[in-house]
């Protein structure tokens, strides 16, 4: 009796023990899919530069914020002959405004005016609202907000940099800059340090150093100096050729319509400074960054995700109501490839343009957009970026 019972023990014993591997076996098998599941995210194939533009809009600051609306455009077509790895960069600008009594004192008297985003309408829209008023300037605090409030990322191949520009030291505030380039070195963000007048008083009020903390560029440049905008021979006929552009654009959806008079509004903004500074808009406007897929449909058809099948009535303008799905389709097709000549002209058209402006232009010009670039070009080699010929 006692055998019979020492054996069943056994059988049973072997029977539990062979349950549980097949158990652990089959949840192995079920973790492991999981596993695999997880270990294979989407992967963005193109590299990012990513600025935050960090602007002082104390009473003193006039000067530079005019000249951020007034250069906005050439910075965005230098930044378009990027490469990393032969590939195209997306760009992506945040704003931040600081030093400002207008802001909440809660806060350290800054604001985030427009989170990383790719919509230059909205960026240069953004831009023109800026006012300036007053001011404590406290460089640590908006440097340790954006790097806390912004999405980086990780990608090794993206660029990542902040530009601060002010002219009051750097050291005011209880967020020491020190922490904050701390944080950002962390992060494999470059801090930029832009001080507005003397290139020795920047060093002394430690502009220099905020910089040096994380291997960036520190400039000093003349805020109060107007932007010299070149006219070309070639200026009018790019301008012809923004106004046959702008007809391609097909505005659908809730916003189409307000995003399509934004987009003309940007125009004027841009003309409103010169003539040639319209010019730069519209050569960004035939890049790659200016990109409308929220409310364009020739952009929106590139998108992945995009399907004709999806597109309601209401959702479209005037012109495609009552078409059907191909008809709209080639309606789109045709707009495409307009604009895409259009572009081509544009691009042919600048060429010429830039060549006849470097034999016109001062090299010795230390306005924002100089020192912007400098910078970007500096720190983008050491990340294999490289420009092309444009």
């Amino acid at each position: 009796m006692k055998t019979i019972s020492k054996s069943l023990v056994i059988a049973l014993g072997l029977t539990t023990i062979l349950s549980c591997n097949a158990k652990t076996k089959n949840d192995s098998d079920k973790l492991a899919i999981a596993e695999t599941k997880i270990e294979t995210p989407l992967v963005r194939v193109e590299p990012e530069i990513k600025v935050a533009l960090l602007l002082d809009t104390s009473n003193s600051m006039d000067g530079l914020i005019d000249q951020a609306k007034a250069q906005l455009w050439q910075i965005v077509n230098e930044l378009s002959y990027a490469k990393c790895e032969e590939k195209s960069p997306n760009l992506k600008i945040a704003l931040y405004e600081y030093g400002n009594d207008n802001l909440n004192a809660d806060e350290g008297y800054l604001r985030q005016v427009i989170a990383f985003s790719d919509d230059l309408d909205e960026i240069s829209k953004s831009l023109f609202l800026l006012t300036t008023n007053g001011g404590n300037e406290y460089c640590g605090k908006v440097i340790q907000t954006a790097l806390n409030q912004l999405e980086w990322g990780e990608e090794k191949n993206d660029l990542k940099l902040i530009f601060i520009a002010g002219n009051e030291p750097y050291t005011q505030g209880n967020v020491s800059y020190k922490e904050a380039s701390g944080l950002a070195h962390k992060n494999d963000v470059t801090v930029n340090t832009i001080f507005c007048g003397d290139y020795n008083q920047g060093i002394s009020t430690y502009w220099k150093d905020g910089a040096d903390l994380t291997h960036g560029n520190y400039m000093a440049i003349n805020h109060n100096q107007a932007t010299v905008h070149i006219a070309s021979p070639y200026d009018d006929k790019i301008l012809e050729f923004n106004e046959k552009l702008n007809k391609t654009y097909i505005a659908y959806g809730r916003n189409g319509r307000a995003k399509m008079e934004m987009q003309a509004e940007q125009d004027l903004n841009a003309m409103s400074y010169d003539k040639a500074n319209a010019v730069s808009r519209t050569v960004s406007k035939s890049s790659k960054f200016y990109t409308n897929t929220s409310w364009d449909l020739v952009d929106a058809e590139k998108e992945d995700n995009f399907s004709y099948e999806d597109l309601k009535e209401e959702q479209l303008p005037e012109e495609l109501k009552g078409k059907s799905k191909s008809e709209i389709k080639s309606y789109v097709e045709a707009k495409r490839k307009e604009r895409e000549s259009i572009q081509k002209e544009i691009t042919e058209l600048n060429s010429k343009r830039k060549a006849y402006i470097s034999n016109k232009s001062n090299t010795t010009e230390n306005g924002l957009e100089n020192a912007m670039i400098k910078a970007i070009k500096t720190q983008a080699e050491k990340k294999n970026y490289k420009w092309e010929k444009s």
